[in-house]
């Protein structure tokens, strides 16, 4: 069984493929819980839960009532008959952590029927799960966005970095790049040595840079030092366009 939290339709609002129509389906759980992104979400019950920007698709505890249980792969590919879709449209995969389901016969089939049907697959992952490229091949033919975790996750190092896997993913899959969530308080102590030591483990990946924040007001004030940061280092600035647009990180 996996947890899906939500589906929507929008465009790509970070990394490589910014601006692109993308099908988004969000998967709950995760293998961490980022506390340090100071993001809180009120459960159904009223508890407030720290945690990152998606913390209602992280939090099994408070928010498992709202994630929907799926049996098999068939009720996955069925929700793209819910939507007006262009022909071949960009499937994104994200969470929470989707890879946690990386095993699942109900997901590996779903990945088989979208790439049957000529859909780009994208994943969003943190990066430190592993993936079994040679029993699923599958996994070949995807795109991998590795938003490895920094310090300002509060995220021990060793659960956030896995060189082993990081590389791993970069030299199987069919693209890859890292993709940073960085505010503006945390620029000045020592992210650019962490971004160094980690793309050390995927030297050949592009490098992007996004204002952390889970409100349209929380990424502006992140994105001015940011720029400033990606010039002075030679790195790409990422937008996060759907909270710029909406002001929010959900459905969109």
């Amino acid at each position: 069984m996996v947890y899906l939290v939500e589906h929507f339709y929008s465009i790509q609002g970070e990394g490589r493929y910014t601006g692109t129509p993308s099908l988004f389906f969000r998967f709950g759980g995760c293998n961490m819980k980022c506390e340090g992104f100071g993001c809180i979400e009120s459960a159904p019950d009223g508890t407030k839960v720290l945690g990152c920007d998606t913390v209602y698709a992280v939090n099994r505890e408070h928010f498992l009532q709202n994630w929907i249980p799926v049996n098999n792969a068939k009720e996955l590919l069925n929700i793209l008959n819910l939507y007006d879709l262009p022909k071949k449209v960009d499937i994104v995969l994200t969470g929470g952590e989707p890879l946690i389901y990386a095993n699942e016969a109900i997901f590996v089939e779903f990945l088989e029927g979208l790439h049957a049907d000529g859909h780009r697959i994208t994943f969003e992952t943190n990066g430190s799960l592993s993936v079994d490229f040679e029993r699923y091949p599958i996994y070949k033919e995807c795109i991998f966005a590795l938003s490895v975790k920094l310090s300002n996750s509060n995220e021990s190092f060793s659960k956030r970095v896995r060189g082993d896997i990081i590389n791993t993913i970069a030299t199987n899959a069919k693209e890859a790049f890292f993709k940073f969530s960085i505010d503006a308080n945390s620029i000045d102590l020592g992210l650019e040595e962490e971004i160094l030591e980690i793309s050390l483990h995927a030297p050949d990946c592009d490098i992007y840079c996004m204002p952390l924040g889970g409100t349209k007001e929380e990424v502006e004030a992140n994105t001015e030092p940011l720029i400033e940061f990606c010039k002075s280092k030679g790195y790409n600035f990422s937008d996060r366009l759907h909270i710029r647009i909406w002001d929010q990180n959900r459905g969109v």
